[in-house]
């Protein structure tokens, strides 16, 4: 069983920066695929960015340059850093964590098929 769970977000002017970090407890770490989502329509969820277990990255192209996703295996933590920030990035963002041998896809129902953490609110004015 996999439990995470995220801190940070928080408000910011447009060009400012953020970070949102998530924890993970029980399942061995190193195995799995973590990433944020945020919510994309009605109860589907969209992939904001995410790292495997062979540090492997993804960014949605909105993203790119602006976001970016680094893991540390000892501290079991994955950290989102969103810089540059533009009031369309405001949302909740999720952390999600996928078991070894599965994938977390770009488009999702919302808390379904992998773990979920609460969700932290990003907030970004113009």
């Amino acid at each position: 069983e996999v439990y995470v769970s995220e801190s940070g977000g928080g408000s910011a002017q447009a060009g400012g920066s953020l970070r949102i970090s998530c924890l993970s407890e029980g399942a061995q770490f190193a195995g799995l695929e973590v990433g944020f989502y945020r919510p994309f329509v009605g109860k589907q969820c969209e992939l904001m960015s995410s790292v495997d277990h062979r540090n492997f990255k993804y960014s949605d192209p909105r993203t790119r340059g602006r976001f970016s996703i680094s893991r540390d295996n000892a501290k079991k933590t994955v950290i989102l850093e969103m810089n540059n920030l533009k009031p369309e990035d405001t949302a909740m963002y999720y952390c999600a964590a996928a078991d070894a041998g599965d994938r977390l896809r770009t488009v999702v129902d919302c808390f379904t098929q992998y773990s979920w953490g609460q969700g932290t609110q990003v907030t970004v004015s113009s």
